[in-house]
């Protein structure tokens, strides 16, 4: 069963494996991980044993402008379809995240380490086992950086690198893909599994090679121009954070990270709080999510830039999100979007 909002790219999906699988039994839907009827009729029609769920917003720079869209879709989608599976009696849940989750500075980044917490919860008082599996950019993948490079050369360049020291982890769309399904078919529940990575590769150094492979000279035929790091984004990023240490499993080239303990009553309860917020449009977004995730540290100069954008500023205290008034779950998680 695949179930994407984006009808396009589910029909591709759905013409590629009907040729190359003529006798797959293949449902293909369209819906919203945000619209809490659709994914509960769809769980209570087809009972899925196993969920890969994927469904994110991912772009680091959009998400900056559109804070509360990646709490919408990221937590919310997470959170609406964990509980189907609960509900329905799904065996496993696999959150697919990101190596942006780990000390994220960006609220997409933060929003997949909530996203990693309410899996962590849920595993904590549900019979379906909840597991993550993190990893970092997939070459190929929706997003990837060498479209975009390939297209700037065939415009005779320039190649645009953020920084010349930014560093990436990369990785195959067979590797990535062969070692989430080995990593859902392994767990237990409660894990969060670490792919391997291998090395980080520096862009600069993706971006003159793909010039050089593409049969032209940098500096000469097509220059590479330096635009600064984007909002949110870091220089480097990480997989793993200091306090979850590593074991290795059978498969050299997945880790299990030891999940990080933290109160969960009182995270769902904000969980709750924010759930209303988000809808009513706050321009604090970024500020309540920091009170929820200890380790999302925003940039002083995204700060200084939302402040520039912000229609008006609003003092944060420490205790901002617990000085909200309670919200029963009937009237804000369990509710359609408009």
């Amino acid at each position: 069963i695949i179930l994407d909002i984006y009808e396009n790219n589910a029909y591709d999906i759905q013409q590629e494996l009907k040729q190359q699988y003529p006798y797959l039994d293949l449902i293909v839907l369209i819906g919203s991980v945000r619209n809490t009827n659709r994914v509960n009729s769809i769980f209570e029609q087809y009972r899925p044993e196993i969920v890969y769920h994927a469904a994110a917003h991912k772009h680091v720079p959009l998400m900056e402008d559109s804070p509360n869209e990646a709490i919408k879709n990221n937590v919310f989608g997470t959170y609406k379809v964990a509980t189907a599976a609960d509900r329905y009696g799904t065996k496993r849940f696999v959150l697919i995240s990101t190596d942006k989750a780990v000390n994220p500075t960006n609220i997409m980044g933060a929003s997949k380490r909530m996203c990693e917490m309410i899996v962590q919860s849920f595993n904590n008082r549900s019979n379906t086992d909840f597991v993550a599996v993190r990893f970092g950019n997939v070459l190929g993948s929706n997003g990837s950086v060498i479209p975009l490079f390939k297209k700037q050369i065939e415009a005779g360049g320039p190649v645009t690198v953020t920084h010349p020291d930014v560093v990436r982890y990369f990785m195959t769309i067979p590797e990535a893909v062969s070692l989430v399904l080995e990593a859902g078919a392994t767990a237990k529940g409660g894990e969060i599994f670490v792919l391997d990575m291998g090395e980080p590769v520096r862009i600069d150094d993706l971006a003159r090679n793909l010039i050089r492979l593409s049969g032209y000279t940098v500096g000469e035929d097509i220059e590479i121009e330096y635009t600064g790091l984007r909002p949110g984004e870091k220089l480097f990023e990480e997989l793993l954070m200091n306090e979850e240490g590593l074991q290795q499993t059978a498969n050299k080239m997945i880790y299990v990270g030891k999940p990080i303990e933290f109160d969960e009553d009182e995270f769902l309860q904000n969980l709750e709080k924010l759930y209303t917020y988000a809808y009513d449009e706050t321009d604090q977004m970024k500020a309540m999510v920091s009170k929820m995730v200890p380790t999302y540290h925003i940039r002083p100069e995204d700060k200084k830039r939302d402040a520039m954008k912000s229609r008006r500023m609003v003092p944060v205290g420490d205790s901002e999100v617990s000085q909200y008034e309670p919200f029963r779950q009937s009237k804000t998680l369990k509710r359609d979007e408009a």
